[in-house]
């Protein structure tokens, strides 16, 4: 796989993910919860859970192309910046737009 097509999936793969915790209420998309109502907090847990799972597939990808970079905490610090702005457009559909209705 070339790294053009590995970054496009990726960052794909990230605006999905990023949304999926507001789009449903099921936790991580498969597990139905008690009560079928998932909350703010388990929305934000979730979406930790999404951002450790993207940050893995990336590193795998960076791994295929080569050796893995070490990085510190500034990286972390921007690439979760990154997830919870890819992440707006699901929170504002599930806690800005649906409260008019």
């Amino acid at each position: 796989m070339s790294q053009s097509l590995s970054i496009t999936l990726l960052l794909l793969l990230t605006l999905v993910t990023a949304n999926l915790p507001f789009l449903n209420q099921r936790l991580m998309s498969v597990v139905r919860l008690p009560g079928g109502h998932k909350n703010l907090a388990w929305r934000l847990l979730e979406l930790v859970l999404w951002y450790f799972i993207v940050g893995g597939i990336g590193m795998a990808f960076e791994k295929s192309a080569g050796q893995n970079q070490a990085q510190g905490w500034e990286f972390y610090a921007i690439t979760a910046a990154l997830f919870l702005t890819l992440a707006f457009p699901g929170f504002v559909y599930r806690y800005l737009l649906r409260r008019g209705r």
